[in-house]
């Protein structure tokens, strides 16, 4: 396995938008974590401007099936994402 971060730039008004969706996204969520495939993942805040999620996979392309069906990004609070391969040097490694 192998791993990588998925960063997520958000719209400024995240937090209060994010409320209707957010049960939907965290059940995606932990979907994933219960597969496997999420290590973990949360908001950077003050400001809350990017959300950092950290994968364990073969293949980005299963984070790029995980962006396409999260409500976040299909409902534009996600303005742009970014998914790059992560060297873990220190800590619990797979």
């Amino acid at each position: 396995m192998n791993y990588y971060v998925l960063i997520y730039y958000v719209v400024d008004d995240y937090v209060v938008r994010r409320t209707p969706l957010r049960e939907e996204h965290l059940r995606l969520a932990n979907e994933a974590s219960a597969r496997g495939d999420l290590a973990f993942g949360g908001v950077f805040t003050d400001p809350a401007d990017r959300s950092v999620l950290v994968f364990t996979v073969k293949s980005p392309d299963t984070i790029e099936a995980f962006v396409k069906n999260d409500p976040y990004y299909k409902n534009g609070i996600v303005k742009k994402y970014e998914i790059r391969p992560w060297n873990v040097v220190v800590g619990n490694k797979k």
